[in-house]
């Protein structure tokens, strides 16, 4: 396609009508939100090293099995984050307005094909794995299960294993819905 064809099949935002124009403009209005999560990756990043700190200044006086809950803490912190960095990157590209990231040579690779279905499937795999380590951080803190100071229950677990199985579930549930939606042949 030549230049002066492409540049005709792009319609300049100024051509629509004004409703039409209002509307699309409004895109803009999540802007502040996406700012926001910026914000909230701040404070992790903030969380994060002030338990790194901790690990690293109390690493004498730690046990094994103390040590492992705090660095399961800051992979949840770093998984946390990932989802945050997904949601901001991908949904700011998908919803609001391009990047224009294409010669940039940090561009993630997920970002080239990144779409609202793409988003969802990736979102819900990080659920996942962010429900993963918490409940594995449930079973290792669960050895104290009975003992004056435990704070989990069996039912608890019981519930929070459920949890974790409905979150599997649904994302395999998205990813199958997504498969059957595309026409055949057709992948991301």
């Amino acid at each position: 396609m030549t230049t002066e064809a492409h540049s005709q099949t792009i319609r300049d935002p100024r051509s629509l009508r004004p409703i039409p124009r209002f509307i699309f403009a409004s895109r803009w209005l999540q802007l502040p939100l996406y700012v926001g999560l910026i914000v909230a990756q701040v404070v992790y990043v903030f969380l994060f090293l002030k338990e790194l700190l901790h690990l690293v200044v109390e690493s004498p006086s730690v046990t094994e099995q103390q040590a492992m809950l705090i660095v399961l803490g800051l992979i949840d912190v770093v998984m946390i984050s990932n989802l945050l960095i997904m949601v901001i990157v991908g949904g700011y590209e998908t919803f609001v307005s391009r990047m224009e990231l294409n010669r940039h040579p940090d561009q993630p690779e997920w970002l080239s094909h990144v779409n609202a279905s793409v988003l969802k499937i990736k979102l819900a795999m990080a659920i996942i794995g962010i429900s993963s380590i918490h409940l594995l951080r449930t079973f290792i803190e669960a050895g104290t299960l009975g003992r004056p100071g435990s704070t989990y229950t069996e039912a608890a677990i019981m519930w929070q294993a459920i949890i974790h199985a409905l979150f599997i579930l649904s994302a395999i549930g998205i990813a199958v819905v997504d498969r059957l939606s595309q026409p055949p042949g057709q992948h991301h």
